[in-house]
């Protein structure tokens, strides 16, 4: 296509990196953002993100990872500062890995696509692991390539450099209705009566998308999951850090547990990436009652050397949860000029470097190998993503 003025609704990790992809490909960018950018409420505004290629039997999303591990790397360099810790990633089992386990089938698929991994049994857990009740997880493996991202400062670098590169990014500035001729999508209004026109708006909304586009809600939901921060004492520190501790799953399939090394200040992430809690994202956040019990029964029996440390911080993740757990990245059928970049649902920001990419080229109408997976669809049977999923009914 020519080039044209697009215009971008939310600065999450979709939103400022289609900004960047279009604006490199010559488009005139405006980007709407209803708060500042990080936004403090959007899901990638976080200390830290996982960044695996683990994905149980699904190779479509493995293969994504592999080339989007070579873009972290890149970035890297590119970005002047680490954005990609690669500390390797474990993943453990209560019950030993077998078929149909998200750990197994994702063991069997890193074989089979030539991927150097170790296979870790108690005795290998407690001797590498010490923090770790290796008594608990009989079974499980590492994955050398994976780690963890600093997920809020990666938005920062990548505004800046969207900035740099002539993206027009307007902060405060909330959506409150698409502008139409007719069926055709031609701009945005917003809370202070301006008005937005463009070519193509993109809205990329995160955990809000169903909120401002509701026709939406069947197909794609807001649910909040737990994250929360502990302190680590400064006598205790290495023992949470890597090689000791590298980021990490507990029967990520069956319990939601997964986690991160204690970063230089002593602060520690523990998060679920379970079924969550159906929760309106306008609406006032609060922790259901009993979270932190929860938090801390995982600690006495999986790291009890952390069952009584303080916690620091806590906050909700909220996710855009699509019904099938694969992203929402296309044109709207019923309303030419509008694409929708959204549904994460908990596992996108890994995807950070491809993302803008791939809407991008939806946006241009031009091929891309992994679209076909994210495009518009009547809602079906759920299929969601294997990490979180495997037990859910």
């Amino acid at each position: 296509m020519n080039t044209s003025h697009i215009l971008i609704v939310g600065g999450g990790t979709f939103g400022i990196n289609t900004a960047l992809e279009l604006r490199g490909r010559g488009h005139a960018v405006t980007l709407l953002e209803p708060g500042p950018v990080p936004h403090p409420d959007a899901a990638s505004t976080d200390i830290s993100k996982v960044i695996r290629m683990d994905y149980g039997r699904d190779e479509f999303y493995m293969e994504m990872m592999e080339e989007s591990l070579a873009l972290w790397r890149q970035w890297n360099q590119e970005l002047g500062e680490a954005v990609f810790h690669e500390t390797g990633v474990l993943y453990f089992t209560l019950d030993g890995m077998g078929p149909g386990d998200f750990e197994y089938e994702s063991y069997q698929l890193l074989l089979k696509r030539g991927h150097a991994i170790e296979r870790l049994n108690s005795a290998e857990i407690s001797k590498r692991y010490p923090a770790w009740n290796a008594a608990m997880y009989p079974d499980g493996y590492l994955n050398p390539q994976g780690g963890w991202s600093p997920s809020g400062r990666v938005v920062t670098l990548l505004a800046a450099r969207a900035r740099a590169a002539g993206v027009n990014i307007i902060e405060g500035a909330r959506f409150t209705e698409l502008i139409q001729d007719g069926k055709r999508v031609i701009g945005v209004r917003t809370a202070d009566g301006g008005e937005h026109l463009a070519d193509t708006v993109v809205v990329c909304a995160g955990t809000w998308t169903s909120t401002l586009l509701p026709w939406l809600q069947n197909v794609i939901w807001s649910t909040a999951q737990p994250v929360m921060h502990f302190q680590v004492p400064a006598a205790e520190l290495a023992r949470y850090q890597p090689p000791l501790f590298p980021v990490w799953t507990a029967d990520v399939g069956k319990t939601g547990w997964y986690g991160f090394p204690a970063q230089a200040d002593g602060t520690l992430k523990l998060a679920n990436h379970g079924p969550g809690w159906p929760m309106d994202p306008t609406l006032p956040r609060f922790m259901p009652e009993g979270t932190e019990a929860m938090f801390r029964k995982f600690f006495a029996e999986s790291l009890p050397g952390l069952k009584d440390a303080p916690r620091t911080f806590e906050r909700l993740c909220f996710y855009s949860d699509t019904f099938d757990g694969d992203f929402w990245i296309d044109q709207d059928p019923e309303r030419p000029g509008l694409v929708v970049s959204a549904g994460g649902s908990g596992h996108a920001f890994k995807f950070t470097p491809l993302i803008g990419k791939v809407t991008a080229d939806v946006v241009e109408g031009k091929p891309n190998k992994y679209a076909h997976r994210f495009a518009w669809r009547e809602r079906g049977e759920v299929t969601a993503e294997e990490a979180r999923f495997v037990e859910r009914k």
